[in-house]
Formats: structure tokens, C-alpha cells, sequence
């Protein structure tokens, strides 16, 4: 590898200086950790990150998030707090050639002293063969892990590799940390040629993307817009329609509210216009989608159990289709659920259970359902007395599951509606048998 690397290997700073052109998202890129906006739980003193950098030790780790978080600026910027040198790959234009590089470069500067964050973008995109090619050079210190990516770790990335790396969750930016990155912008650029309603209308249609908040504003400069623009002339402009909401967002709040009760009410028509409202004014269809997936399990829950179904399928569908086309896999849901039968008895089951999980604390299980792997467990009676209840006539054994300090409980009562109904008439027949057998 010699011919490869020069003797005197760079030290390659993560942070450097950044052009009077370049674009406004890199010229506002936090110079420290302190600086960086809507992530204090983990780079502040108490959090993970702002823990290691006390420390000046860091572990391997992967940034999970949402894109325009701040992962990227998150990584050169750990190296820099632990005098770490940094290289940077990104699994979209990388391949095994620039890892062995890196990987290479990353031995050298080892043996100079030199210690190496290694930052590989969209990690998820490197199959399970290059993800097992880091784990050598992650166990024996040559590199430092820093991986960033959109997709849940837990299925993207490679057990192995997840054993060894501590996965830290980014937070979307909220309205209040989407309004400082506007507030440095104008501190740099001066005031955004926006009236305060349209100025809120742009935060809302970022949905917590700061890098995509800071490219529509510098459009927005670029050009040179002499009077302030009103909601939706800026929706205009951009050729994005963005919604008109006031600066307090009642409108975005109306209109949800108002989608959720139509739903619930079971008026299917004033359901998809409410729906239609949100996704015309440029509202972000992966909001929707955790409404409604809200209003399946809290309205309808087992009153017919595909409505959650029918919900996590049309958000996969948006996923896989993107806007416009997968905004009718939304309207097929939003029908589905005005139509289906109401009850929210799982709902209150929820609520009434985790009350009295609160108030009776550390109450022991009986002991004929405890566990007793070992013999002293079983010796002092654990597991004694417990009847499996597939021997059990009719597959019930009517055993008592509650602890001997308290009464047993009725938390869901299912309702004379939809699927409920076969469901009542289950528990109806278990409870004569319960009655029976005591």
C-alpha cells in the first residue's frame, strides 16, 4: 500500500473553512457541539455524545434520523472535540475499493499515533458482506465508527456490527429549533422577505428537515424578492404548496382535529375533505399517516383489527410510491376507517391498566405462573400448582393469573359492534367456564 499513500499522511481536519459561495446550509454548519440546534439529549453534558467528548473517548456509534438532523455536521464535529483525524465515505458512492483505502489510511495514521473517526454516510446501503468487512478494523481501534443513517438500524444493519456500535436516535427538528436555523440565516443574510405568517408557513412545510429548511430560504434570497410574500405566494414561488397557517398553527390544529372527529363520527365524506384540505395546503403526508394510524387504534381498535392494517399498508405504499401517487393509498385508509365500526374500548383498557400497573407497584405474579429455571425456584415453590391449559378440558384451565394481593380486573369491554361482538361473546364463554370451575 506505500505507492498508495504519501509518507507524510494528511491529517484530514473535519471541520474546515468553508467558501464565501458555497451554499447557505454549509456556511451556517455549527463550528461546535454546543452549537448544534434540536439534539441537546445527546450532545448536551448529560447526553451520550456530550459524555464521550467529556470524557475524550469516544465509541463507535450510528446516528439514526431523519434527514437535515444534523448527523453529518454531528460526526466532523466529534472528531474535531477529541482531536480524532476524520474520513468520511458515503455508502452511495462508495465501493470496497474506497474502504480498503480508508481502511489503509486509517492503519497508517494508527501507527503515527493519530487515532480516526471513520464516517460512513447511509451506512444502510452497504450490503451485509461490506458491513462485515468493517467489524476487523472496529475491534482491533483502528477506526472509530461513526455511521449515519435514515433506515431503523435494527433491520438495515448487520447484528454484528450493531453489537459493537451504540445506535443514538436524532430527534426531527421541532418548530422551535427549525425557527433558530431561520433566525441565524437572517442574522447572516438578512430578514427572510416573508410576512410572519408565511415565515411560519415554511417551518411547517420542513417537517423537522433543517437542510431542507435553509435551501428554500436561500432560494428565497437568491432572489431578491423586494415585497414580502404572503403564504400562498410563497406556495407559488416555490412551486410547493404550503399550508396557510397562522402563527400559532390553529390551522394546522383545526384541521386535524377536525379530520380526526369526521373519522370518528363516521362521516366519510367530510373525512376526505378535511384529508384533502391537509394534503392540498402541503401538510406532510408521513404526519397524516401517524394520525391515522392514531385513529385506527384509538377509535376503531378491535372493533375490526384490519383497519390497522389497511393504516401501516398505506404508509408503506407512500413510502414506496412517494407524492402524488401514494397520496391515494392515504384516502383508501381515511375511507376505510370513517367506514369501519367504532369502539374504543382497547383505548380505555389502556388507560385503566396502566393506572393500576401505577398504583400497584411491585406486586409478585402467583407463584403457580412465576418462572423457575433452577432447582432452589422450584424447591420454594415456584411454578408449583400451574395447570397448562391445553391439557385442560376445552383448552381452559380457568387458573388464577392475579397476584394474591389484589382482585382481578376489568380492563377491556369490548363493545356490540364489529368484530367486538365475536369477541365479547369469547370472553362471555370464558367467564361461565371461569364461574364453573371456581
Amino acid at each position: 500500500m506505500a505507492d498508495l499513500f504519501p509518507e507524510d499522511l494528511p491529517q484530514r481536519p473535519a471541520t474546515e473553512s468553508v467558501r464565501e459561495d458555497a451554499p447557505l446550509a454549509d456556511r451556517l454548519r455549527p463550528n461546535s457541539l454546543a452549537e448544534v440546534i434540536g439534539q441537546d439529549h445527546l450532545t448536551g453534558p448529560e447526553g451520550a455524545i456530550g459524555r464521550m467528548v467529556a470524557a475524550g473517548r469516544l465509541s463507535s456509534m450510528i446516528l439514526w434520523g431523519p434527514p437535515g438532523t444534523g448527523k453529518t455536521t454531528i460526526a466532523r464535529l466529534l472528531a474535531d472535540s477529541v482531536g480524532m483525524r476524520f474520513e468520511s465515505v458515503s455508502a452511495v458512492f462508495s465501493g470496497v475499493a474506497d474502504l480498503k483505502k480508508a481502511f489503509a489510511a486509517a492503519d497508517k495514521a494508527a501507527q503515527a499515533g493519530q487515532r480516526t473517526l471513520l464516517f460512513v454516510d447511509e451506512i444502510h446501503r452497504f450490503n451485509r458482506a461490506q458491513q462485515d468487512g468493517f467489524l476487523p478494523f472496529v475491534e482491533r481501534g483502528t477506526v472509530t465508527l461513526v455511521g449515519a443513517t435514515t433506515e431503523n438500524p435494527s433491520f438495515a444493519l448487520n447484528a454484528a456490527l450493531l453489537s459493537r456500535a451504540q445506535v443514538l436516535i436524532l430527534q426531527r427538528l421541532d418548530r422551535e429549533a427549525l425557527g433558530q436555523l431561520l433566525d441565524r440565516a437572517e442574522e447572516l443574510e438578512g430578514p427572510l422577505p416573508l410576512t410572519a405568517e408565511a415565515r411560519d408557513a415554511l417551518v411547517a412545510s420542513a417537517d423537522g428537515d433543517g437542510r431542507f429548511l435553509l435551501n428554500q430560504a436561500e432560494t428565497l434570497y437568491n432572489a431578491k424578492i423586494e415585497d414580502p410574500l404572503d403564504p400562498a405566494a410563497l406556495g407559488k414561488f416555490l412551486q410547493r404548496r404550503v399550508a396557510v397557517y397562522d402563527k400559532d398553527r390553529e390551522g394546522h390544529y383545526n384541521l386535524i382535529s377536525a379530520l380526526h372527529k369526521a373519522v370518528r363520527g363516521s362521516d366519510v365524506q367530510a373525512s376526505l375533505y378535511y384529508l384533502a384540505r391537509m394534503l392540498t395546503a402541503g401538510e406532510e403526508p408521513r404526519f397524516l399517516a401517524r394520525r391515522l394510524v392514531r385513529m385506527a387504534v384509538e377509535d376503531i381498535g378491535m372493533a375490526d383489527p384490519q383497519a390497522l392494517v389497511q393504516c401501516m399498508a398505506a404508509k408503506d405504499a407512500y413510502e414506496f410510491l412517494g407524492s402524488p401517487e401514494g397520496e391515494l393509498a392515504f384516502v383508501q385508509a381515511c375511507t376505510y376507517l370513517a367506514t369501519a365500526p367504532k369502539s374504543n374500548a382497547v383505548y380505555k383498557a389502556q388507560k385503566s391498566s396502566f393506572k393500576s400497573a401505577k398504583e400497584t407497584g411491585s406486586l409478585m405474579p402467583p407463584q403457580n405462573i412465576l418462572n423457575a429455571p433452577t432447582k432452589l425456584m422450584k424447591d420454594i415453590g415456584y411454578g408449583s400448582g400451574y395447570s397448562y391449559d391445553h391439557d385442560a378440558e376445552d383448552g381452559f384451565s380457568g387458573d388464577n393469573y392475579w397476584p394474591d394481593e389484589m382482585e382481578p380486573q376489568s380492563y377491556y369491554q369490548p363493545v356490540e359492534r364489529g368484530f367486538e361482538r365475536e369477541v365479547k361473546k369469547r370472553l362471555d364463554y370464558w367467564d361461565k367456564l371461569r364461574r364453573e370451575r371456581d
